[in-house]
Parts: structure tokens; C-alpha cells; sequence
């Protein structure tokens, strides 16, 4: 009993640091990545490179006072920031990190995240309208059509990937991949599901990009049209919550997607799985999310719900029926 209590105990601090250290040096990540493609310098004063520029912004923010505007639901405003972080750390909690690292293994941890993803969901609307700004209310229904949209598309595609691995733990989804890229769900080659996997990976990562507020989809925030969306009321750690927990859920989107189609910890030779080959991965999708957002330019509202509706729902209800099919006839 005291060895699991010591164990849950160290997983909690352990996914805090991990989640922390994500949330604060992603931004100096992005801040850097953005410099490069732009042929700027980016953070370069608080230490070596700039490395000690998010430190020096969460000091800055933490001796900030928070205010409320006056005539606003207080209570709200201020539980709006908290609640768009504790789903993304939650969710850290079922994502296997290789075979043996993962605080908890759930049956229904897929289900359990698509849970989570609707909170953050909530937290934004709740941020926009307790904010009493016109542009926040608009930015938080925004929020709310966009993330409705592109969920259905996203959890079809899961629903292909649970059919073809024959179950709803991210664990078993993972392990089911091993032994090199030919084992990968991307790639899969027995029974023909190559042939709507590689789709499913598209539509899958288009949505979480989507489902981050990421350019070329962040219509949320859209500051030329906004201001700063549900955080233009937002400063202090107020601003700093949304912001890491932006961050984090970019995170939680990036391992959702290694473990799904990229075959979690395996390594893409076959040679021995590890932890580090999870995180090459991630980090290599984080890159993606941040080297998309600095290249094309943000869509119009209606032509990304356009692209939901009309385009990515109907090829993902295809693609699902095709591989039941493929799972029939094989």
C-alpha cells in the first residue's frame, strides 16, 4: 500500500515537471522557431540564447495584479484560466510514455481525453463570456463552432484506428504497433488498411491542429480581427494559464497522435523501443504545429467550418466505413 501511495505520488511530480517545463520553454520554442523563419534574432537577453526568457515572463506575470473588469461574473473569470489547464495535465495522466512509464492504463482512455478536450472547450467560452468584452464573446463562440466542428471528424478517425486495434487503452493501441514503421497504423499494410490509415492520419492531425486554436486555424484569438479573442480581459497569470495551457494541450495533441499512428515508443527500425523514441516524435510534431502556424497565413471563419462540414466529416465517415469493410471481408 505505501509502495503504490510513494508511486502515484512520483508520477504526479513527475507529470507536473514534464507538463511545466513543456508549458514554459514551447514559448521560447516558438519564439525562436518564429525568429528563424522570419530571419530574426528572437529571445536573446535573459541567458544563454534566450533560455531563460520564460522564466523571466512567468516572474514578470506572477508579480502582476489580476483585474477584474468592472460588471463582470468575478467567480468565472477568474476559475475560467484554471479550468483551461487542468484538463490538458489530466490528460497526461493516461498517455503511455513507453512500456513501463504511464501513471495510469485505462480501458477507456481515449474516451476519457475526447472528455477532457470538451472542458478546455468549456474554459474558453467561460473565459470569453464572464469577460463582458464584445470581442470575447465572439471569440468565445468562435470557439465553440469551430471545436464541435472538427471533433466529429477526429473521433471517426480514432473510431478506425480502435476497429483495427480492438480497443479504447491507448497502452494496447500502442503496443499493437510494435516491431518497426511496417507495424505503424500509418503504414499498415495487412488486410489493406494502408489504404485508409494514411488518411486517417491527415484528417486526424488537421483536426488537431483545429482543436488547439493553432493558425491557420486559430479563429479564437485572430488578433487582427480580435484583439486577443477570450484573453483580450486577461493579464497577469490569468494571460499565463491559457497560454501554457495552450501549450500543453499542443502537447497532449502531439503524443495522441505518436500513439495512435506513429506506434508510441517504437523505434521506426525495429531495434529497442524506448521512451526517447516517444519524445523524437513528439517533439518532431510540436515542430510541425509551430513551423504550420509561421507559414500559412489564418483562413476565414466560414471557410473553416466549411472545410469541417462539407469536407473533412464526409471523408472521415467514408474512410471509417471502408476500413469496417476491410475488417469484414479480411
Amino acid at each position: 500500500m505505501e509502495t503504490s501511495i510513494w508511486r502515484a505520488l512520483l508520477y504526479l511530480v513527475g507529470i507536473m515537471a514534464f507538463a511545466g517545463v513543456n508549458a514554459a520553454w514551447l514559448g521560447w520554442c516558438e519564439r525562436k522557431g518564429a525568429a528563424r523563419i522570419q530571419r530574426r534574432i528572437g529571445p536573446c537577453e535573459a541567458g544563454f540564447a534566450g533560455l531563460l526568457q520564460p522564466l523571466a515572463d512567468g516572474l514578470k506575470l506572477l508579480s502582476k495584479q489580476l483585474l477584474v473588469p468592472q460588471g463582470v461574473d468575478g467567480i468565472l473569470f477568474r476559475v475560467a484560466p484554471v479550468l483551461a489547464m487542468i484538463p490538458a495535465i489530466t490528460s497526461m495522466v493516461v498517455i503511455p510514455f513507453s512500456d513501463n512509464i504511464g501513471a495510469r492504463s485505462m480501458e477507456l482512455s481515449v474516451l476519457l481525453l475526447f472528455a477532457l478536450a470538451s472542458i478546455g472547450m468549456i474554459a474558453i467560452l467561460l473565459g470569453g463570456w464572464a469577460s463582458g468584452n464584445k470581442y470575447a464573446i465572439i471569440s468565445g463562440a468562435r470557439s465553440v463552432s469551430q471545436n464541435l466542428a472538427y471533433e466529429i471528424p477526429m473521433l471517426l478517425t480514432v473510431i478506425t484506428v480502435v476497429m483495427i486495434s480492438g480497443s479504447m487503452n491507448l497502452r494496447d493501441i500502442a503496443l499493437d504497433q510494435q516491431g518497426g514503421f511496417w507495424h505503424w497504423n500509418i503504414f499498415r499494410l495487412e488486410n489493406g488498411h494502408f489504404l485508409t490509415m494514411w488518411i486517417s492520419f491527415i484528417i486526424f492531425f488537421i483536426c488537431s491542429v483545429a482543436e488547439t486554436n493553432r493558425a491557420p486555424f486559430d479563429m479564437a484569438e485572430a488578433e487582427s480581427e480580435l484583439v486577443a479573442g477570450f484573453m483580450t480581459e486577461y493579464g497577469s497569470m490569468g494571460f499565463g494559464l491559457f497560454m501554457m495551457g495552450e501549450y500543453l494541450n499542443i502537447v497532449v495533441g502531439a503524443c495522441l497522435t505518436a500513439t495512435l499512428f506513429l506506434g508510441g515508443w517504437d523505434c521506426p527500425f525495429g531495434m529497442t523501443p524506448g521512451v526517447w523514441w516517444f519524445l523524437i516524435k513528439i517533439y518532431v510534431l510540436i515542430f510541425t504545429f509551430i513551423w504550420i502556424r509561421w507559414t500559412f497565413p489564418r483562413t476565414q471563419i466560414y471557410r473553416l467550418l466549411n472545410l469541417s462540414w462539407k469536407i473533412l466529416i464526409p471523408f472521415s465517415l467514408a474512410n471509417l466505413l471502408i476500413t469496417a469493410a476491410l475488417i469484414k471481408v479480411f
